[in-house]
């Protein structure tokens, strides 16, 4: 059953999608720097790469970091080696603001990952026009259908799709919708717990010709040298980065851990 919270958090990006779709954004990419290539910079050989996450707060620990200019949190993760940096754009539940996006663009030269709950092809046109290189996709809130038209119109688009899945049910459904990106959450939402675990039973089950991503739940270098095993590529970390009063040590620790 899903959690109550989810619910509400898919109500509010239905109310979302409604406004934009009366009123989409003055296209704010004419000034803006061109695509950048998130897949390249996450897939690294023999690495771990970092993609580092801008996040304020979330429903299930609140005010993580007292809300701030993200360009000033993006700038230390680039220069702490980060690969790529993830914006958490939900205003209600995470603090965050799609406008956000292209300002952090000029301000950075990494490909930057729009987090939300997108569910419709409005979302990803804004979020295009708004600057981002790649955008997250929820295998468990959308259908086959409407993933695999999302990943297709990312592909058109030129940005990247990173699908996240949880069981093996939706790694079936990110891999028949074409996903190239895996995202393996470590986060249930159906109960919000974490556990590190998931990712070493799925990442040995997504084909080899597959980016995988370990997402939530990874909090230091150990944790990173734990996955090592599993074969992933890249993991999203923001929470920790975000809790951390020194978060260009702990960023660096965390690139250090994934240098193989």
């Amino acid at each position: 059953m899903m959690h109550h919270l989810l619910e509400q958090i898919l109500q509010e990006k239905q109310d979302e999608v409604a406004r934009l779709k009366k009123l989409m954004p003055v296209n704010e990419g004419n000034d803006l720097p061109p695509l950048r290539d998130f897949k390249a910079s996450i897939f690294v050989p023999a690495k771990i790469s970092l993609i580092a996450e801008i996040k304020f707060a979330s429903p299930s620990a609140g005010i993580i970091r007292e809300p701030s200019d993200p360009i000033h949190i993006g700038r230390i993760y680039e220069e702490a080696g980060a690969a790529a940096v993830s914006l958490l754009t939900d205003k209600r539940f995470f603090q965050g603001d799609p406008a956000q996006l292209p300002r952090l663009k000029r301000a950075i030269s990494l490909p930057i990952l729009r987090k939300d709950f997108i569910i419709d092809e409005v979302q990803v046109r804004e979020a295009f026009f708004y600057g981002a290189d790649a955008i997250l996709l929820i295998a468990r809130i959308l259908s086959h259908q409407q993933l695999k038209e999302l990943i297709c119109m990312c592909r058109e688009l030129g940005m990247a799709a990173m699908t996240e899945i949880h069981d093996k049910d939706d790694l079936e459904k990110a891999i028949a919708g074409g996903a190239e990106i895996i995202g393996i959450n470590n986060r249930d939402l159906d109960s919000f717990k974490v556990d590190i675990g998931t990712t070493f039973a799925l990442a040995p089950l997504v084909p080899q010709n597959h980016i995988v991503v370990s997402e939530s739940g990874i909090g230091n270098g150990g944790d990173i040298r734990s996955l090592k095993p599993t074969g992933i590529h890249a993991v999203l970390v923001g929470s920790a980065l975000m809790k951390s009063k020194e978060p260009a040590a702990k960023t660096a620790e965390i690139v250090k851990a994934g240098e193989i």
